[in-house]
């Protein structure tokens, strides 16, 4: 059942003039600021130095980062996974995965050594969150990097669940060292470019700093309280 509204225009019109305006306004005016202290972080940073504002930040917030390339990323990717127990292991359907030669890994090696790997199926339904749930690693990909905070920015859809990156007992994040920007203010911006463009976007994007940290009030930390206990960033050298 609908209803209908009668009277707004002079509703609103009575609340604008008690506040001193002369009418209600219909629309907002963006102000233009004279100084943009959010733009000043990192701001002439080259993408060396990111990388290094990021290593600093993956200290303080408890996350492991490995530096690699494509050329090495199996290999490195495989000792990551051994030294955070194996699987069981679930991971995005993701073409980028295919470009980084892992597709071997995932669906020949791992599976050969016994080690069950899990790619997301939208087929599947509320099962791939069961497996998600039952994993002891999850393998995603970062879309946006932000080094201020050591923050991954994670996209999803129907082939790129969410719950990969927060379900699994660990999280391993494959961050291309493109990725990379100064901080949220870049990573707004990115995402409203998209929006302007007319890009279809997640209906839900992640933001992970690192593995669950929870502090209560006297500030003991605990880890894992709502997400995985370790995380580890792999940075491959895209540029």
């Amino acid at each position: 059942m609908s209803g209908t509204i009668q009277n707004r225009e002079a509703f609103l019109n009575k609340i604008a003039s008690r506040l001193g305006r002369d009418k209600f306004q219909t629309s907002v005016e963006e102000p233009n600021w004279s100084y943009h202290p959010q733009d000043a972080v990192l701001k002439h940073a080259d993408s060396d130095e990111l990388l290094e504002a990021l290593k600093t930040q993956c200290t303080k917030i408890h996350t492991d980062l490995i530096e690699t390339n494509k050329t090495e990323l199996i290999d490195t990717l495989r000792t990551i996974v051994a030294q955070y127990g194996g699987g069981p292991i679930v991971t995005w359907k993701d073409a980028r995965f295919e470009e980084y030669g892992l597709s071997s890994l995932f669906n020949h090696i791992w599976p050969s050594e016994n080690i069950q790997v899990h790619q997301w199926n939208p087929e599947l339904g509320e099962e791939n969150i069961t497996l998600a749930e039952k994993a002891n690693i999850g393998i995603t990909i970062s879309d946006i990097t932000l080094a201020e905070s050591g923050t991954a920015v994670l996209f999803s859809n129907k082939d790129k669940g969410r719950t990969v990156s927060f379900l699994p007992l660990k999280s391993i994040i494959i961050m291309p060292k493109s990725s990379i920007v100064p901080r949220m203010t870049q990573a707004a911006r990115i995402i409203r470019e998209k929006v302007k463009h007319g890009e279809h976007l997640a209906s839900c994007i992640n933001f992970i700093t690192g593995p669950s940290n929870s502090a209560d009030i006297e500030m003991n930390l605990v880890v894992g309280v709502h997400g995985p206990v370790k995380a580890a960033y792999i940075i491959i050298e895209d540029l």
